[in-house]
């Protein structure tokens, strides 16, 4: 039997538009759950990791004596630092609250945000894109594309980068104060302020140094808290086999194969079948191919950390060494969705989910675990770990939108002539505006009952039609500046004529879709996220490309040289041990990410 905090009392009959509160023996459950119940010990573990995180601020504040301290952190650290940085920068909120979120709603096909949606890409940064982010000492990825195309692609991509930044560090900010609303029952908005000033007190002292060592940290906090909480759930369940039994009246209920929320690609044949509502070619395509290369090899998130590294050996190696853990992922956060959906259908359960309108809230599943699992103690370090995670999100993203708009907006356009401590001035002022910013978009993502699907909508307006620029400059030395800018506006245009002419099952025409009017429905938000990314990648490759063909080049090969694939000098790595050679290892990393793919099949 479970531990005891008993997430949700009583209650009143849940609305049935979901499938999933269809069951027969469906018991009713709140629209909000109840004030966790934290004892003295829980709020000072929880102090403790608060007085840490600011203190790793208050110690490196001496050392940001200028821009390249605070925005690159002097490029100094070492491979295994910016490795768990790597991986800490994307397991923010999206990731441990969305992911367990998918979990639920998805089932293992969630999966495949790791397997073919994380592993590929990394590996591909590790061999062909960080020599020429580290190798041209470019500051930023819009920085990168001024050097390889032109000012006004660098511009645009600050300007959409910018952006989505800011909407990705609200996201976590949005789950966050949901958080601290749900454990202290403070008002929403006010927890929205109290995360915001957290955030911004240590980014301001530290800079990108702070925030990566606070990743660090984050990461084994997360691993620490959240291995407890899976290691319970399957007990309750009776293990995998178990969990796969009491998943199967979910998929049937949800009108799918009983074993539908246990195989990542059986049911793949048609959207009709699996409950991403997406077919082999799109998650394929959409997610293993646009979004997660679009991702990982242009998010300037996860590049800054790589780029802090000492040496390019280290930067290439950072990567990989973090697809390690990332493989592992899914157990961690994954699994407590799928068990948490299996326990709420259980006519005999004194577990069960939120509602959120006529659906269940996806998004407070890891609160709702750790309140009924853990006892005094031990859910101090899993709150404390689900924290860690939000700020990190936010901190990631907050570190990464000051440098941009710093280097390539304001230094670029505004004031090209100011010092280097008036440049460190500015970048501080603008992790304020960054973190104002967030708090705006933190009120977007309240209208989505998972975060990840909005994430990954935003990520198909930024990243997919960058990735096709960034895939044709470096290895098509004929793409011109005009091609490259015009590809990424009619590309970025594309995502949002789909978005606007598609909306999700079940949803109403808005913020989600259908504001032009309803030309076709997909199954599920994560299926059109899907689709939108493919359409905004594929107009602005096939753009990129006939606007080349049409329009002469601007920069010759001598200036093309460190930024073009063929007319870059390969590094030599023969008398490296193997385990440093970037694509040894990374072939044997991507052979386990594919015996995964085959064992969940």
């Amino acid at each position: 039997m479970p531990l005891t905090r008993q997430a949700v009392r009583g209650g009143c009959q849940a609305a049935s538009a979901s499938p999933l509160q269809t069951l027969p023996t469906m018991p009713t459950i709140l629209a909000s759950i109840t004030t966790l119940e934290l004892k003295f010990v829980d709020y000072l573990i929880i102090g403790i990791y608060f007085a840490f995180v600011l203190g790793i601020g208050w110690v490196l504040r001496r050392q940001m004596t200028g821009t390249k301290d605070y925005l690159e952190s002097g490029r100094s650290l070492p491979a295994w630092i910016c490795a768990l940085g790597f991986i800490g920068a994307n397991l923010g909120a999206q990731e441990v609250m969305g992911m367990a979120a998918s979990g639920a709603k998805y089932g293992i096909m969630t999966s495949h945000f790791y397997w073919i949606g994380a592993i590929p890409a990394m590996i591909f940064v590790a061999i062909f894109m960080m020599p020429f982010y580290y190798g041209s000492k470019a500051r930023s990825v819009p920085e990168y594309l001024k050097l390889r195309f032109d000012e006004k692609t660098r511009g645009f991509n600050a300007l959409t980068f910018a952006g989505m930044t800011v909407m990705s560090s609200g996201i976590s900010m949005y789950a966050l104060a949901k958080l601290l609303n749900l454990i202290l029952g403070w008002n929403f908005h006010g927890c929205i302020i109290v995360s915001g000033l957290i955030v911004l007190a240590y980014i301001l002292m530290g800079g990108l140094t702070s925030a990566i060592y606070n990743e660090v940290l984050q990461f084994f906090l997360i691993v620490f808290g959240f291995l407890p909480l899976v290691l319970l759930g399957l007990k309750n369940v009776g293990g995998w086999e178990g969990l796969k039994t009491k998943l199967m009246p979910v998929a049937e209920n949800a009108g799918f194969a009983s074993d539908a929320w246990t195989h990542s690609w059986s049911f793949t044949g048609s959207p009709a079948t699996n409950p991403m509502g997406v077919e082999w070619f799109g998650l394929a395509m959409g997610l293993g191919f646009v979004l997660s290369f679009g991702y990982w090899c242009t998010d300037f998130l996860v590049i800054q950390r790589a780029m802090a590294a000492k040496d390019m050996g280290a930067a290439r190696r950072t990567p990989i060494l973090a697809a390690i853990p990332k493989m592992l992922f899914p157990a961690l956060v994954i699994a407590p969705g799928m068990i948490a959906i299996a326990m709420h259908s259980m006519a005999d359960s004194s577990f069960h989910l939120p509602a959120k309108g006529d659906s269940l809230d996806y998004d407070l599943v890891v609160p709702t675990m750790l309140s009924y699992y853990f006892p005094t103690g031990m859910l101090g370090i899993g709150l404390t770990a689900l924290m860690a995670s939000f700020m990190s999100g936010m901190a990631g993203n907050v570190t990464a939108f000051n440098t941009v708009f710093t280097y390539d907006i304001y230094q670029s356009y505004i004031k090209k002539d100011g010092s280097d401590r008036h440049y460190l001035n500015v970048g501080r002022w603008t992790t304020v505006f960054g973190i104002l910013f967030s708090m705006g978009a933190a009120y977007f993502a309240a209208a989505f009952n998972n975060i990840m699907d909005v994430l990954q909508l935003v990520f198909a307006f930024v990243n997919a039609p960058l990735f096709a620029t960034f895939l044709l400059g470096m290895f098509w030395r004929r793409t011109t500046g005009h091609a490259a800018f015009s590809g990424l506006v009619l590309g970025t245009v594309a995502a949002a004529i789909h978005h606007g002419l598609s909306l999700p099952e079940k949803a109403v025409a808005g913020i989600k879709g259908g504001w032009l009017s309803i030309q076709h429905v997909y199954p599920s938000e994560m299926a059109q996220n899907f689709w939108t990314a493919i359409w905004a990648w594929s107009t602005c490759f096939v753009i990129t490309i006939l606007v080349s063909l049409a329009t002469k080049r601007t920069k010759t090969d001598d200036e093309l040289r460190g930024l073009v694939y063929s007319l870059t000098e390969k590094i030599k790595e023969h008398d490296t041990a193997w385990w440093k050679r970037p694509a040894v290892f990374g072939t044997v990393v991507l052979l386990c990410a594919v015996v995964l793919n085959i064992l969940f099949f």
